[in-house]
């Protein structure tokens, strides 16, 4: 057109209604230009928001064929600069934007250390990220475009270099109607996503890991901790500030290499530690699980000794931080924690227990210790049933759950969701997120922990035990003769007086452990309704109840 009105100008053939003839083609084409011009430089646009305002005004003028054919030009045009940087993202996973016009970001100041070291880390949502101003024909494609990204930085910081293969067909040269861009993003997020789950499952054994971690976190195999609690029950009973981490660790080596544990390839990522708090107060602290409202978390008045404070760590190295984050395995350590709170107090009642089957060949009658006998009995049905509704009833159905899960996983992404979606679930279940009755369980569990220490004093306080040597002098228990009449050892026993003392003491026990055993029925009962999972329990809690 510019040429045609040069030549009639020459021509001195060009007049105002020549020139008003010869523009009327071009007139909507340079409208929209114009329109175009106005907008990029009143809004200071750039990158995406250009190629926004091509499509949007190229869509606005459907009306005008020749005027579109221009703007969707302009639009390919001007895109394909764009898809360069967009092609070299999903075929390589970096990013070379160097006017800032791509819309993934890069936050340089996050570390993937974090993922092993920072509760609260961000490094997989935040290092690369989606700003505004997507092209409208990425947007329903973004979320892939950056995974894809994502995949393939993971590959390359474990130093394992790869490309998604390119071939002529799957060069994003331009966008269009026919939607071919898509199925080369899709073809390259399928190729990264397969590759980093090959190389998490394979070369850096996921399942393996996650199979160690339940073995000592979640006590699958308790072996090693029985031998453990052995030979690290003196250090244990220490004061927090007291206990030596290093003695404890010799101690964790010594128990994990003459156990079946000493077959586990990674039991050497198993590291003790000690938590600054309790389980209470702990969980407290983790704002994302428990508002601190729901929770009435005192300062401890008393110094915790080393079995409320004792943990278990595990090295996790990258990839694999990916999905075991310190935040996972801080849930993990709940749940340990509490197993082996409860481990405990089932191994202090079993001491209990066979101190008084130690006096079996007495005669008890007129001592409270029939009644103390029916009291331990009690406490141990309690604590057992608890550990057995936690390990059979909540972890072992959820992992079996969440490994076939992972087993049918298409990305890293799904893993995680299924990692973390059974970790919340189990401490949902083994009550730490429901305050109410994990406060109840404490206590009742601190009364059994009371009753267990006070027993060896109820015991000698109602009954004159002999020496070990006399006992094993007296030989078996006394029979009756023909006449009906007790034939025991000469040196016989005298049973002690009734304690009034002794008696109260056990009777206080009994009260106490009764009165939270029955309060603790009423709150699971009223909880399953909304907690299905508690049905079982409860169910047991109130059969305790009316046994006793």
């Amino acid at each position: 057109m510019v040429a045609q009105l040069e030549h009639q100008f020459r021509l001195r053939r060009l007049s105002i209604q020549g020139l008003w003839f010869y523009i009327q083609p071009m007139m909507g084409s340079m409208q929209a230009l114009s329109i175009v011009i106005k907008k990029v430089i009143a809004d200071d646009l750039m990158g995406s928001s250009v190629l926004n305002l091509l499509q949007s005004q190229a869509k606005a003028m459907a009306g005008d064929s020749a005027v579109r054919s221009l703007l969707e030009k302009m639009a390919q045009c001007a895109s394909s600069a764009y898809l360069s940087i967009l092609e070299r993202w999903v075929n390589e996973g970096i990013i070379d934007d160097p006017y800032g016009e791509f819309f993934i970001a890069e936050n340089k100041s996050l570390h993937k250390e974090s993922l092993t070291q920072d509760y609260d880390a961000k490094y997989w949502k935040q290092r690369y990220s989606l700003k505004d101003g997507i092209p409208s024909f990425l947007s329903n494609s973004a979320g892939i475009i950056l995974t894809t990204g994502k995949y393939l930085n993971v590959m390359r910081e474990c130093g394992h270099n790869v490309q998604v293969p390119v071939s002529e067909d799957s060069k994003l040269v331009k966008f269009g109607a026919n939607h071919h861009y898509l199925e080369c993003i899709k073809t390259a997020y399928d190729f990264a996503s397969g590759e980093l789950l090959n190389l998490v499952k394979e070369k850096y054994d996921l399942m393996g890991k996650l199979r160690s971690i339940k073995h000592y976190l979640l006590l699958d195999q308790g072996d090693f901790l029985v031998h453990f609690m052995d030979i690290a029950s003196e250090e244990l009973s220490k004061r927090s500030d007291d206990v030596s981490v290093e003695k404890l660790q010799s101690l964790l080596d010594i128990a994990l290499r003459s156990t079946a544990a000493a077959a586990d390839p990674s039991n050497e990522d198993l590291t003790c530690c000690l938590e600054r708090s309790s389980l209470l107060k702990k969980l407290a602290t983790l704002k994302d699980l428990i508002t601190k409202a729901e929770i009435d978390c005192q300062e401890e008045a008393v110094s915790l000794d080393g079995l409320e404070t004792f943990s278990l760590s595990y090295k996790v190295v990258w990839p694999l931080s990916i999905v075991i984050s310190r935040k996972a395995l801080t849930k993990y350590q709940l749940i340990f924690r509490f197993l082996f709170h409860c481990k405990h107090v089932s191994r202090q009642l079993c001491g209990a227990w066979q101190v008084h089957q130690g006096i079996r060949a007495l005669n008890m009658r007129g001592t409270a210790v029939p009644r103390s006998s029916l009291l331990c009995r009690s406490m141990l049905k309690f604590v057992n049933s608890l550990l057995h509704y936690l390990t059979f009833e909540v972890l072992e159905p959820n992992w079996h759950i969440m490994h076939g899960r992972l087993q049918t996983a298409k990305s890293i992404d799904e893993v995680i969701h299924y990692h973390d979606f059974f970790l919340d679930k189990c401490l949902r279940e083994c009550l730490l997120l429901l305050p109410v009755l994990l406060k109840k369980v404490e206590r009742l569990m601190s009364i059994c922990l009371q009753y267990a220490a006070a027993t060896q004093w109820l015991i000698s306080s109602s009954v004159l035990i002999p020496k070990s040597d006399a006992l094993a002098d007296m030989g078996p228990a006394p029979t009756k003769s023909k006449q009906g009449k007790s034939r025991g050892p000469p040196q016989a026993l005298k049973v002690a007086t009734g304690n009034a003392t002794v008696t109260e003491s056990i009777l206080n026990f009994e009260k106490e452990f009764n009165s939270e055993l029955h309060s603790l029925g009423p709150i699971l009962s009223s909880s399953s309704q909304a907690e299905p999972y508690l049905t079982h329990l409860a169910q047991w809690i109130l059969g305790v109840g009316n046994e006793s």
